[in-house]
């Protein structure tokens, strides 16, 4: 790809962030415009080799990271259906997404070309009209037939090769509102309503999860939580920013948000989610001057009610100590209080076994002094 390109623009809507050049020297327009999951540095002196070579790799790497990776479902469906290579290096996603603009629903970054001639608006997904074309590749891995693949508009791909994460997922516009349908097997998408349910009777920022079907099975569905004025970044991206700078990344958070922060804590080891990795909680992001603001809304609720044989649920991955679910609950309980706002319902529990953990995990937070 190097020598197909002198140069390539990060863009953030219609401004210029950054440029980087083949020779890997680079222009940084708007320092605190930056991606916070790329670092550039100016080359000071052309014969510093390694900083050359750091920045390429760094762009890269940012460019790979807008791509989904193989261990999605139906990722290799996709690939084939885009008649691209079932990427792994960095270097093989980065093709993908310059090819793609690197375009996102998660922000408003965008890749621009050497002398290429696009505007924001010709790329900009959240004016696209968005047609349900690629929804049966990307939700249920069927392959688009060669014609079809030749008539499909890029910018209905470019959602959906962007969402990272496991689960297979697609992009759709009802009218004129952005929805995530995402499938799985029937006990994780189940998994993910009730907890939304549940989440609902507390008072936390949270995505809301609808029952919907798609090609006559049973799916959930949340609004987009983006829009031209707000991102979102997974928390790892702030503690690899916290790093390179020298401050704690979870004294930030509290600092920005404690509330959600423990109240995400509370609502995780109630309903027993063991997947809330460093890639889906993380800040909601000010598009016009790049600040974090606040945690962004929970999600991401198809791995909820496991290791529920337990009273103590599975390690927490939200705190620096190797402490459990529980013991990270009882501490968010002593610094917020639980703040229910509504009771559960036992009707909407099909198994009986869960109901009667999640009353055990619930009184023990209950009885908190």
């Amino acid at each position: 790809m190097a020598r197909l390109w002198k140069r390539f623009t990060i863009m953030n809507r219609n401004r210029r962030v950054a440029s980087i050049r083949e020779d890997g020297t680079c222009t940084i327009y708007l320092p605190r415009m930056l991606p916070y999951n790329i670092y550039l540095e100016k080359v000071e002196n052309i014969k510093d080799i390694d900083t050359r070579l750091n920045n390429l790799e760094n762009f890269y790497h940012w460019c790979s990271s807008r791509v989904l990776t193989l261990d999605r479902k139906y990722a290799k469906e996709i690939f084939n259906s885009l008649h691209q290579k079932q990427s792994i290096t960095d270097r093989e996603r980065a093709n993908i997404a310059i090819a793609y603009h690197g375009v996102s629903f998660v922000d408003t970054y965008w890749i621009k070309g050497n002398r290429e001639r696009v505007n924001f608006k010709d790329i900009n997904l959240y004016t696209h009209s968005l047609s349900d074309s690629f929804v049966d590749v990307s939700l249920r891995g069927k392959q688009l037939t060669a014609q079809n693949t030749e008539l499909i508009n890029p910018l209905d791909v470019a959602g959906d090769l962007s969402t990272v994460g496991v689960a297979p997922k697609a992009w759709v516009c009802r009218d004129g509102i952005f929805y995530l349908l995402k499938g799985g097997s029937k006990d994780e998408v189940e998994a993910e309503l009730l907890a939304s349910k549940i989440a609902n009777c507390f008072n936390v920022n949270h995505v809301n999860y609808e029952p919907d079907y798609y090609d006559g099975e049973k799916v959930s569905k949340c609004r987009i939580i983006t829009s031209l004025k707000k991102s979102i970044i997974p928390i790892e991206y702030i503690q690899i920013y916290a790093q390179n700078r020298g401050f704690d990344y979870l004294e930030y958070v509290l600092e920005k948000d404690k509330y959600n922060y423990h109240m995400m804590n509370i609502i995780d080891y109630l309903v027993g989610n063991i997947d809330r990795h460093w890639g889906n909680w993380g800040f909601e992001i000010n598009n016009d001057n790049n600040k974090p603001e606040k945690l962004y809304s929970l999600m991401d609720f198809n791995k909820s009610f496991n290791a529920y044989d337990n009273i103590e649920g599975s390690s927490c991955q939200t705190t620096k100590d190797n402490i459990s679910q529980k013991e990270a609950a009882i501490i968010a309980v002593k610094e917020i209080g639980l703040n229910q706002i509504s009771e559960i319902n036992r009707c909407w529990f099909n198994n009986p076994n869960d109901w009667e953990m999640f009353n055990k995990r619930l009184n023990i937070l209950k009885n908190i002094k």
